[in-house]
């Protein structure tokens, strides 16, 4: 068999931990399997890299800030590759440029396009686990790029696919997918199973288990993923396409405080201006959530969205250099201390009156609701960060205890 397995920062964040994933991999490799690892930086290697950064040159570019983020998971990998050396288990470390992992050119946050897998069919043949750097790339000017935050998920994913492994395990501090983070919510269970769809939208919404354009290229690929804890045995979750079990009405409840809200007011209320406003925004790959359009006075408009936190300097700067210009509105509010809990459910399709028991759930835990946006099988609402441990324990209990 041929396994790909990843493990994230926690997982390596010191010597001992990292001979604890190299017993693991041992114990795969002498079972007969072909083994293929991908690991994140260790601990808060990357935070403290940005800390660096920052320090440094606030503006550095994104260029410049990949370059430097990309050392840390060579760190983990090289040192991971000596740790099996001692265990008596041949092992190669590779980063982006020598597999090569080809990306797109947009620095922080770029897709994989292809893989070359030559060098790791080689190196298996040789029968050594092979050692890969996670989150990262390489683009068409040969310059290194990252897959943004999470990004070493998307890279286990991407070499399942292109190795057509037999399986692909993810290794985590956490011992699978829960119905909400148990940090947050103490009720919180571990789910069995649980589907391409909901595990999208659960991870797009701020669950932090498994970076969303994994579970996107899982899906597009057929790679049955596992989710499991690296410091115990624990079974995991699965995630695939169809589950066995009668599906629940709600699956999960998820955070997202990496959120900001932006209302561009006084536009002209006429055609074209929503295609302006955020084709610039578009135009600097700037993803934007949950948009309200409400008619103003005198022939205005105000539109209202959601960006991450992390894009709001970007956000601000593109839309003030075209208020007066293409946009011609009267200013822009913005608003951080917001955050994002939605529920997440197939079960939700053919049930009715979902989102008014969401509803009814802050209600009676006097929390006020800023603005909506609903899928097939989701209910977000914005609301004020401060509010948010008290709203996923309200929801929680509201439809999952009731569910148990």
């Amino acid at each position: 068999m041929l396994i790909v397995k990843k493990f994230g920062g926690t997982s390596v964040a010191d010597k001992e931990r990292i001979y604890n994933v190299a017993r693991r991999i041992a114990e795969e490799y002498r079972k007969g399997n072909e083994v293929v690892v991908v690991l994140s930086a260790m601990g808060k290697q990357t935070d403290v890299l940005l800390s660096m950064a920052k320090d440094i040159n606030p503006n550095a570019s994104k260029r410049e800030i990949d370059m430097l983020l990309v050392t840390g998971e060579q760190v983990s990998v090289a040192l991971m590759a000596m740790a099996l050396d001692t265990l008596g288990v041949p092992a190669v470390s590779l980063n982006a440029f020598q597999v090569a992992m080809h990306t797109t050119s947009n620095y922080g946050n770029a897709r994989l396009k292809r893989i070359d897998t030559e060098r790791i069919r080689n190196e298996l043949e040789n029968k050594r686990v092979v050692l890969v750097t996670g989150f990262q790339g390489v683009n068409k000017y040969d310059d290194y790029t990252t897959l943004g935050r999470g990004g070493s998920d998307t890279t286990a994913v991407a070499l399942a696919a292109a190795l057509r492994a037999d399986a692909c395990e993810i290794y985590t501090d956490v011992d699978g997918v829960y119905t909400a983070d148990p940090r947050i919510v103490p009720g919180a269970r571990k789910l069995n199973e649980i589907t391409y769809d909901e595990m999208l939208e659960m991870a797009t919404q701020g669950a932090g288990v498994l970076h969303n354009r994994s579970v996107e290229m899982a899906k597009k690929y057929g790679v049955q993923l596992v989710v499991r804890s690296s410091l115990n045995n624990s079974e995991g979750t699965v995630v695939k396409e169809v589950v066995k079990m009668e599906k629940m009405l709600v699956s999960g409840v998820a955070c997202d405080k990496n959120a900001a809200r932006i209302a561009v007011i006084g536009l002209e209320d006429k055609p074209g201006v929503a295609f302006k406003l955020f084709n610039h925004l578009a135009n600097h790959n700037i993803n934007v959530d949950m948009i309200l359009q409400s008619v103003g006075r005198d022939g205005t408009k105000d539109i209202s969205f959601t960006v991450k936190e992390d894009d709001i300097d970007e956000v601000v700067a593109i839309l003030e250099r075209h208020r007066e210009g293409s946009l011609k509105c009267q200013h822009i509010d913005v608003e951080k201390d917001v955050a994002k809990v939605s529920i997440v459910g197939v079960g939700m399709m053919s049930h009715a009156g979902v989102a008014a028991k969401m509803f009814e759930a802050l209600y009676d835990a006097g929390i006020n609701i800023n603005m909506i946006s609903t899928s097939e099988i989701r209910v977000t609402v914005l609301i004020n960060e401060a509010h948010v441990e008290k709203a996923m324990n309200a929801i929680h209990e509201k439809f999952l205890l009731s569910q148990a």
